[in-house]
């Protein structure tokens, strides 16, 4: 298991990973396990075309939400290993849908520590500062 504050580095790079604000990115969740690549962690490479790199806790405005929107997050899908998300879960978001959350007045809270850098690429650092989840 990897530990929450240890640096987490890409298989593409011997550098760490770096979050949002320029630190080591740390673990997002493995209750429920999340990430691209179902590490916990909000890692990317070119094979994730989705940018899953924000790590959110959800919210039941989120999750309402992005069921309407066609992203159903709540249903289980066991032939996934996908457990279905509830209020509190951790979550590594693909960057554009958070950011479309967001410009609806949606947005779940983002783990600024655990969420990639990559995730600049699409959504401003302020607007993540703006919905920055409580450090736990």
């Amino acid at each position: 298991m990897i530990a929450i504050n240890k640096p987490l580095v890409s298989a593409r790079s011997t550098k760490p990973d770096r979050n949002v604000l320029g630190g080591e990115l740390v673990e997002c969740s493995r209750d429920p396990v999340t990430g691209f690549f179902r590490d916990g962690c909000c890692r990317t490479n070119r094979e994730d075309v989705g940018v899953h790199t924000v790590c959110c806790v959800m919210t039941e405005d989120f999750l309402i939400f992005t069921v309407e929107a066609g992203n159903d997050l709540v249903t289980p899908h066991p032939e996934w290993e996908f457990p279905g998300l509830v209020v509190g879960d951790r979550w590594c978001l693909c960057a554009a849908r958070w950011l479309e959350a967001a410009e609806a007045g949606h947005a779940p809270p983002a783990v600024l520590e655990a969420t990639h850098e990559k995730s600049l690429d699409i959504i401003p650092l302020e607007m993540l500062k703006q919905h920055a989840a409580d450090p736990s």
